[in-house]
């Protein structure tokens, strides 16, 4: 059994190496129609030239997982603001493309909480798939439409669960096939918890990411050694191993925070129980300490007895 490592969006050990640098609304109305302009090309080859930095150093470090940032591209969902973002970064975009397809990297995106399908809202739905698109796009200026993956939530339950649950799976057919082919779900720390989460998967042919943080913090009724084979089977289709994502918390009190960096002691339940499966698996970590979290769990899991670290991003368990 193999287990991938990989982190979110920055990698905080190279300097001034934001993907995410920002032009807020405010700041864009502001400016002269040719000083917007010039505003958004700036910021956005600047984070498409680090997130290429962020490629780089992943394979100088045998990180093959990476989750691209969403704010790449500054304001690209604003109906005010709405631009051509692919046509004057063609060459940036397919060069980072290239490189994920030529590594064979794992990449993905994860929208903010606000892009969900339970909303009675139908702004809040149409919204979604704008957003949903966005993400889509950039995978299509990169090339690699067919291999990365788009993660979200469930979302609210807005006083009644199971009508929430049916608006999402009326709502979800309003979201292009061609995205909805590369969505994952994710349960989350206080809604919706694995077993529902699992159950819309199911329904809807959507692989799982499962969070395992998310699930100590708002466990549902079957074991998860029941749910397991089940998680893995929403993957069979896919053109990855099961993905999920790992955190440890800030502390007792604030359970549902994620720490700067992962608590293998935490994990290790998790771990003992894959380890029955057998079955590879990537792991995304979400701590604070980003890149450095991931290391440092690889580094402390490879000491552990039975565990092997193998390359600089990837533990052998036995």
């Amino acid at each position: 059994m193999k287990i991938r490592f990989g982190y979110v969006s920055h990698a905080i050990s190279l300097w001034d190496a934001s993907p995410a640098k920002t032009l807020t609304y405010t700041r864009y109305q502001q400016l002269s129609v040719q000083e917007r302009e010039k505003k958004l090309l700036e910021v956005t080859k600047q984070n498409l030239d680090h997130t290429l930095r962020m490629l780089y150093y992943n394979l100088s470090h045998e990180l093959e997982l990476y989750r691209f940032s969403s704010s790449i591209v500054p304001l690209a969902t604003h109906p005010e603001v709405r631009w051509d973002f692919i046509t004057p970064f063609r060459s940036e975009w397919q060069e980072i493309g290239s490189l994920v397809r030529k590594k064979q990297l794992r990449v993905s995106f994860h929208p903010n909480q606000f892009t969900l399908f339970t909303s009675p809202k139908t702004e809040i739905t149409e919204n979604a798939v704008v957003d949903m698109t966005y993400h889509y796009q950039m995978f299509e200026a990169m090339g690699i439409e067919q291999y990365g993956l788009i993660n979200i939530h469930i979302g609210g339950a807005y006083g009644d669960k199971q009508q929430a649950l049916a608006r999402f799976h009326e709502n979800l057919t309003t979201l292009p096939t061609p995205i909805k082919k590369v969505m994952t779900l994710e349960n989350d720390d206080k809604t919706y918890t694995a077993e529902e989460t699992l159950a819309v998967c199911e329904k809807e042919g959507i692989p799982f990411v499962f969070d395992y943080h998310h699930h100590m913090a708002n466990l549902c009724q079957a074991p998860l050694e029941e749910l397991l084979p089940r998680i893995f089977q929403t993957w069979s289709n896919a053109p990855y191993l099961p993905k999920v994502h790992i955190s440890s918390p800030k502390s007792e009190k604030e359970f549902r925070s994620h720490a700067d960096f992962v608590d293998p002691e935490f994990v290790a339940p998790f771990l003992k129980l894959l380890k029955e499966f057998g079955q590879d698996i990537d792991f995304m970590i979400e701590a604070k300490s980003k890149d450095q979290a991931a290391l440092k769990l690889v580094e402390n899991l490879g000491k552990w007895r039975g565990f092997k670290r193998i390359s600089g991003g990837t533990i052998e368990v036995k």
